[in-house]
C-alpha cells in the first residue's frame, strides 16, 4: 500500500506518518512536507523520485504527473487499466493526505498583495483532491487532519479503510475543493471593485455553531459565516456573557445591528422579532437608552438592545431593571459587566468595530423555493438628488432631523412600515401590515398609548414606500403630525401634496423606496 502525503498544515501529520510507516505503508511526498516526516526519522520517497521528474516553478509543478495521476485515477478492478499502468511503469497509489496552500489565511492578514494571494492558490493540492475522490473505490483521500485518527484506527484494526469511510471522505473533498474555489472567485471579484450579478454563482461560508434548532423547535439549524469581511458583524462577536445563541437571537440581534449602523451619534436600538420597537439617539448612551426604552417598554421585555458606545454602570442599572435576551455592544465597563452577569441568562455580546458596514460588493439573499433570489444591498438613504420639500411650507430645522432620524428607521421596518419620530425618539412604529393605512394607524395607536396626545402632536412621520391614497395623510393630520418623509411617485402624489397643504403640514420626497419584506 502507497500514500502520498502533501500538506500545508502540517498540524497532526507526523504521528499519522508514523502509524501508516508503522502498517509497513510506504509514504511518497513533497518538499516541505517530506522534510519533515524525513526530519522525524520516517522513511519517505520524494515525489521527484517516482516521477523522475525535479519539482520546478518554484515549486508550482511537482505532482501534476502521469505517474502521480495514473496511480489515483487507475480503476484496480478495470484490467485494461492495470495492464496501462504496469507497462507505463506507474505504481498505484492507495492514500491521498492532502491539504491546500493557505489561500484563506493569506488574504485574511492585513495588506495582503494580489500578487501574494495569487501565488498561494494551490493548483496540483486540489487536481490530486479530486483525482483521489474520483476514484474513491480504490483511492482514499484525507482532506481534514480531524479524520487522521479515523483512518490510522481503521487501518490498525481492520487492514484496510471500509467503502463507507471512503465515500465519506471524498464527499467532504469535493465540498472543500468548491469552499476553496468559491473563495478564490470571490477574491478575484472583490479585486474588480465593481458590483457584477455573474451568470454563475459560487459561495462559501463556514460553519460557526450548531444550534438546538431553528426558527422552530421542529427545524434544524447552525450558522454559518463568511469568510472575509467578518468585523463589524455577528460571526466576529465575543460573547461574554449567557447562555448560547439561539437562530432567532441571531437573526434579530442581526437586524438591531443593521440599523445601528445608520447611526454616528449616540444610540440604542431595541429590536423584537428584528423589527425595531424602539430606537433613541442622545449625547449620551444613558438617555439614548432612556428614549429607547420610553418608544416602547412592553415589546422591549425580552427583546434585544444593541449600543454604538460603551456601556457603563448607569446605563447597565437601567438596562437590568427588566429581562433582556441579549445586549450587544463595543465595549463595557468593569462594573457594568459585574451588574449585568448578575442575570444568569443575559447573553451580552462584544463586538468591534460596530459601526462598520458590509462592502459595495456584498449580495443580500434570499432563498426561494427551487431557486436563490440576489441583489444588492440597500446601502443608501435617499436618491442620488437627495430629498426635495414638494409642499408651500419648507419642515423646520429640528423637523428635518427628526424626519431623517425616521427614514433611518423605517428602512429597517418590515413593510409595509410607518415610524414616527420626535426629538430623536422613536414615539410610534408600524411594521409588517398588509395595508399602508394599518401601519399608519398602528403607529398612531402606539404613540398615543405611550406617549400621549401631547407628544404625538409636532411629531414627524416616514413611510417606506409611497401612498397610494391621501388616507394615511389624513390619519397623520387628526394626530397633530406636522412633517412627512416618503419616496413619492405615486399617480395620487397630487392628492396628498394637495392634502399636506391644506393642512400646513411639511413634505419630503426622498426618491427612493425601502421595502422591506
Amino acid at each position: 500500500m502507497r500514500a502520498l502525503i502533501s500538506v500545508s498544515n502540517k498540524e497532526g501529520i507526523i504521528d499519522f506518518a508514523k502509524r501508516l510507516s508503522s502498517l509497513g505503508i510506504e509514504i511518497i511526498s513533497t518538499g516541505g512536507t517530506a522534510k519533515s516526516i524525513s526530519d522525524a526519522g520516517i522513511p519517505v520517497i520524494g515525489i521527484s523520485d517516482v516521477t523522475g521528474f525535479p519539482e520546478c516553478l518554484d515549486g508550482r509543478v511537482k505532482t501534476l504527473h502521469p505517474k502521480i495521476h495514473g496511480g489515483l485515477l487507475a480503476k484496480r478492478k478495470n484490467e485494461e487499466h492495470m495492464k496501462q499502468i504496469r507497462d507505463l511503469d506507474i505504481e498505484p497509489i492507495d492514500l491521498v493526505v492532502v491539504n491546500l496552500y493557505p489561500f484563506k489565511e493569506t488574504i485574511l492578514k492585513k495588506d495582503v498583495t494580489r500578487e501574494e494571494a495569487i501565488e498561494n492558490i494551490d493548483i496540483g493540492g486540489p487536481t490530486m483532491l479530486r483525482s483521489a475522490a474520483k476514484n474513491y473505490q480504490d483511492v482514499s483521500v484525507v482532506v481534514d487532519p480531524d479524520d487522521y485518527g479515523l483512518i490510522a484506527e481503521q487501518l490498525e484494526r481492520e487492514g484496510h479503510i471500509s467503502q463507507e469511510t471512503k465515500f465519506y471522505l471524498a464527499s467532504k473533498v469535493f465540498r472543500h475543493t468548491a469552499a476553496y474555489d468559491a473563495l478564490i472567485a470571490d477574491y478575484f471579484t472583490a479585486e474588480r471593485k465593481d458590483v457584477e450579478l455573474p451568470r454563475n454563482l459560487t459561495l462559501t461560508y463556514e460553519k460557526v455553531q450548531e444550534m438546538r434548532y431553528g426558527e422552530n423547535p421542529h427545524q434544524k439549524a447552525a450558522f454559518y459565516s463568511e469568510i472575509r469581511n467578518v468585523k463589524g458583524f455577528l460571526n466576529s462577536a465575543i460573547q461574554l456573557h449567557g447562555k448560547e445563541l439561539s437562530f432567532n437571537n441571531i437573526n434579530d440581534t442581526n437586524g438591531a445591528l443593521e440599523l445601528l449602523k445608520e447611526f454616528n451619534e449616540p444610540t440604542i436600538v431595541a429590536c423584537k422579532h428584528a423589527n425595531p420597537c424602539g430606537v433613541g439617539s442622545d449625547d449620551s448612551i444613558l438617555e439614548a437608552y432612556k428614549k429607547a426604552y420610553q418608544s416602547d417598554p412592553v415589546s422591549i421585555f425580552g427583546g434585544i438592545v444593541v449600543s454604538n458606545r460603551e456601556i457603563e454602570e448607569t446605563t447597565a442599572e437601567e438596562i437590568n431593571k427588566i429581562f433582556i435576551e441579549i445586549i450587544a455592544a463595543p465595549s463595557y465597563t468593569e462594573k457594568a459587566l459585574e451588574i449585568l452577569k448578575s442575570k444568569k441568562n443575559i447573553r451580552l455580546l462584544k463586538v468591534a468595530d460596530i459601526d462598520k458596514k458590509q462592502p459595495n460588493t456584498a449580495f443580500d439573499l434570499k432563498k426561494v423555493g427551487g431557486g436563490l433570489l440576489v441583489q444588492t444591498i440597500d446601502f443608501d438613504l435617499f436618491s442620488e438628488d437627495g430629498y426635495k420639500t414638494v409642499t408651500k411650507r419648507e419642515p423646520s430645522e429640528q423637523e428635518v432631523k427628526d424626519l431623517i432620524f425616521a427614514w433611518k428607521i423605517v428602512k429597517h421596518t418590515k413593510s409595509n412600515g410607518i415610524t414616527i419620530a420626535k426629538n430623536r425618539q422613536t414615539i410610534g412604529n408600524g411594521p409588517g401590515q398588509v395595508s399602508r393605512i394599518w401601519a399608519c394607524k398602528q403607529a398612531i395607536e402606539h404613540g398615543m398609548e405611550y406617549f400621549g396626545m401631547d407628544t404625538v402632536n409636532g411629531s414627524v412621520l416616514a413611510s417606506d414606500a409611497f401612498f397610494p391614497f391621501s388616507d394615511s395623510v389624513e390619519e397623520a393630520i387628526k394626530a397633530g403630525i406636522t412633517a412627512i418623509i416618503q419616496p413619492g411617485g405615486s399617480v395620487k402624489d397630487e392628492e396628498v401634496i394637495r392634502a399636506c397643504d391644506d393642512a400646513g403640514i411639511a413634505m419630503l420626497f426622498t426618491g427612493m423606496r425601502h421595502f422591506k419584506h
